[in-house]
């Protein structure tokens, strides 16, 4: 489990916390004395189950919203001839209250700030989740640097329902030959057929041994950047 500093802030007041994460699917915290738990950020439950502190927080089906999260972590880029460096990553999550008419949050909305060499490269307008986010700091990195994550990793894809704001990245690391063959989305090499292979789900800012640059054009996924730079 890694542990990082972060800020939780609400109509109460802002407190200093701590993050607990596997790099998987398992967030931890604690917020004035109650214990979080969740797959994502903005699915953070209380361990206790049926939140008997609503005066304390805003619960939405369990999970905590109304509030500002907001938490750094280090990250590696490859600078092509000069090796890797390790940059900054400033998440700001703001989870919104929720609606009375249709359900679901009033907004939900991610910034991301990379800091490198002395530069920040921030989304330019909130997303809904880390692949956008990342993704468009990869474009805005100069030409020979590239972001070293799995969200960049050849052996990562998301299936083609969709995904949620985080730790829904499917890794192949353990069927390779497998995820080499798979040429879109259906049909006998198609992302879903080979999806029961997927070794487990990773945060796309996790990162293990195998990590490969994905620049091929194999798997469900475009190659990370997907868009041509100007």
């Amino acid at each position: 489990m890694q542990r990082r500093p972060a800020r939780y802030t609400d109509r109460h007041g802002s407190e200093e916390i701590v993050l607990e994460s596997d790099g998987r699917e398992s967030i931890r915290t604690t917020i004035r004395g109650v214990r979080f738990e969740g797959s994502s950020m903005d699915s953070l439950g209380a361990l206790t189950g049926e939140p008997p502190f609503d005066a304390m927080f805003t619960f939405l089906d369990g999970d905590l919203c109304a509030c500002l999260l907001e938490w750094g972590l280090t990250m590696p880029v490859e600078v092509e001839g000069q090796g890797e460096r390790v940059a900054t990553l400033h998440c700001a999550l703001r989870l919104g209250n929720p609606r009375t008419d249709t359900g679901g949050l009033d907004e939900e909305h991610l910034t991301l700030t990379l800091g490198l060499d002395g530069r920040e490269y921030r989304t330019t307008h909130p997303t809904y989740d880390f692949e956008d986010g990342l993704h468009e700091i990869a474009l805005a990195l100069p030409r020979d640097t590239r972001l070293k994550a799995c969200v960049s990793c050849a052996w990562s894809d998301y299936h083609p329902v969709g995904h949620g704001l985080m730790s829904q990245l499917a890794c192949f690391r353990d069927a390779k030959d497998v995820y080499r063959r798979c040429d879109g989305k259906h049909g006998p090499h198609g992302i879903l057929t080979i999806w029961p292979r997927l070794t487990e789900f990773v945060q796309e800012t996790w990162l293990c041994d195998q990590f490969e640059q994905r620049t091929s054009t194999w798997g469900y996924r475009s190659p990370f950047p997907y868009r041509t730079r100007s």
